[in-house]
């Protein structure tokens, strides 16, 4: 080795998307810089001895320190949820940099990075969130930025101030599909949900497990059809967000036999919790609303069934973290809201590796070549940061995790890192937890405390993903409707 080596992790089994291989792996200057059997002597060396080795983690949908409508507040900042995903095995996060309506994209960005400078202790980029597509966004903030590494942004079909209606958002594709940016949608359809929480109030119900009943399957089956009939209409890929059962993934199916550039990601919430969790005893099931709300156990099996057969790209948390014993979380006032007032979103950025660890590969429901693809490697791929991020490869970051899965674990808030005062998956027991995590070379968690520190994660400006169309060159026609004209 011409290449002295900071660090050599001795007898690692190696898992990529693709393969399985045992190597010593080689660490320099913070990437990987050698793949082989015996490796030289280096100054720090760990022996693996024979553990799984995997990409670090990427949570591509996360929410943290976004900005609430008070007096609802998140419960994590960036350094309290960063370094709950370095004790959890995730190396890279991509929050998002919400804009308000009224408010510039160039504003909601900026304010992003005051609130995640010096803070991340792991890596972390930005998707957008476009609730305002005025045409200055369209014609001009909404390009720059995509150019300056923000090549991603989400768009919601419900929630007052965040939908967008069918013109909207077709004009945004139009804006993605020629600066070759990925779209990410939140497909529920929002009137369906209105009518029916004004009719579940009217009747004076209103516990937590109403919310599942305000929003069944079939609203997100019809948003999804609606979402992937405009990306068809304008050609442009589109990433269907936390997809939750059965209905939706039919119309996954019917897009992918067309051929469609669809990809879809799903959320632990869909394939562990279930309408049974919402309907714990008194105002417990408000820990798990979230939205789309978790089916019944019929629809889990049929989550489980599309991450083995492929229809899945991704695997997320959703992390979006509010206390349950907190005015300004779940009891909003101190009190017990109705279900529609009750902050939506639960934890999980430490849990989703593990989770799907145990009981995806260990249960033998997904290979762990599988497991690596949905937590690290296509979401590197969709967001424009493979190879850097997401695969264990010579000239990629030294971002690592070294598996434990000989000692049963079981589930305490009391020992997780983010700042919420919940978990909902406590008492589950697991096979599998993150031995050491390494970010780009450095040990951030050892199996017993974490060792990062605020400010070590970097901000990662993101390339266009290889998954988006091209631009049309000069001269060709510049959306479907124009196709073929004289």
């Amino acid at each position: 080795m011409s290449v002295p080596l900071d660090l050599v992790l001795r007898r690692a089994r190696v898992a990529t998307a693709s393969d399985q291989f045992d190597c010593d792996i080689g660490i320099a200057g913070g990437r990987i810089v050698a793949l082989a059997e015996s490796l030289p002597a280096a100054v720090q060396e760990i022996d693996v001895a024979g553990r799984f080795v995997t990409p670090g983690g990427i949570d591509s949908h996360c929410h943290l320190d976004q900005p609430m409508l008070p007096p609802v507040r998140m419960a994590d900042d960036f350094e309290s949820g960063t370094r709950s995903a370095a004790c959890g095995g995730t190396t890279t996060v991509i929050p998002f940099a919400a804009q308000a309506k009224g408010q510039s994209l160039h504003d909601a960005v900026a304010d992003y990075h005051g609130r995640a400078d010096g803070r991340a202790s792991v890596d972390y980029a930005f998707h957008l969130i476009v609730a305002d597509p005025t045409p200055t966004v369209l014609q001009h903030e909404l390009p720059a930025l995509i150019e300056a590494g923000y090549s991603s942004f989400k768009l919601y079909m419900t929630y007052d101030d965040l939908k967008l209606d069918d013109g909207q958002i077709l004009k945004v594709l139009e804006v993605a599909r020629r600066e070759q940016a990925m779209t990410m949608i939140h497909a529920e359809n929002s009137e369906a949900i209105a009518y029916l929480t004004e009719r579940l109030v009217a009747e004076g119900r209103v516990a937590p497990r109403f919310h599942g009943a305000s929003r069944p399957g079939l609203v997100e089956r019809e948003a999804t059809h609606r979402a992937i009939m405009l990306s068809e209409l304008v050609d442009a890929p589109i990433l269907i967000v936390h997809v939750s059962g059965a209905e939706a993934i039919e119309q996954l199916r019917w897009a992918r036999g067309k051929g469609l550039n669809i990809h879809a990601e799903t959320c632990p919430q869909y394939l562990f919790l279930s309408q049974d969790d919402l309907a714990l005893e008194g105002f417990r099931g408000a820990m798990c609303v979230c939205s789309p709300p978790p089916r019944d156990r019929a629809n889990q099996q049929h989550v489980w069934d599309a991450l083995a057969d492929g229809l899945f790209s991704v695997v997320s948390s959703d992390h979006a973290p509010f206390n349950y014993d907190d005015p300004n979380g779940k009891r909003l006032g101190g009190r017990e809201p109705p279900f529609p007032y009750i902050p939506n979103g639960i934890p999980g950025l430490e849990t989703r590796l593990p989770l799907l660890f145990s009981e995806g590969v260990l249960s033998g429901r997904i290979s762990l070549q599988d497991f690596v693809a949905l937590t690290a490697t296509n979401a590197a791929r969709l967001y424009g940061l493979y190879p850097r991020k997401g695969t264990v490869a010579v000239g990629s970051d030294a971002d690592l995790v070294i598996w434990d899965t000989s000692t049963p674990r079981t589930i305490r808030n009391t020992d997780l890192h983010h700042a919420v005062d919940y978990t909902p998956y406590e008492g589950r027991e697991l096979q599998a937890w993150p031995a050491i995590t390494l970010l780009r070379g450095q040990v951030v968690w050892d199996g017993q405390q974490f060792l990062g520190r605020a400010g070590q994660g970097r901000f990662l400006r993101c390339e266009r993903p290889a998954t988006a169309k091209p631009r049309p060159r000069a001269g060709q026609w510049q959306t479907p409707f124009t196709e073929g004209a004289p």
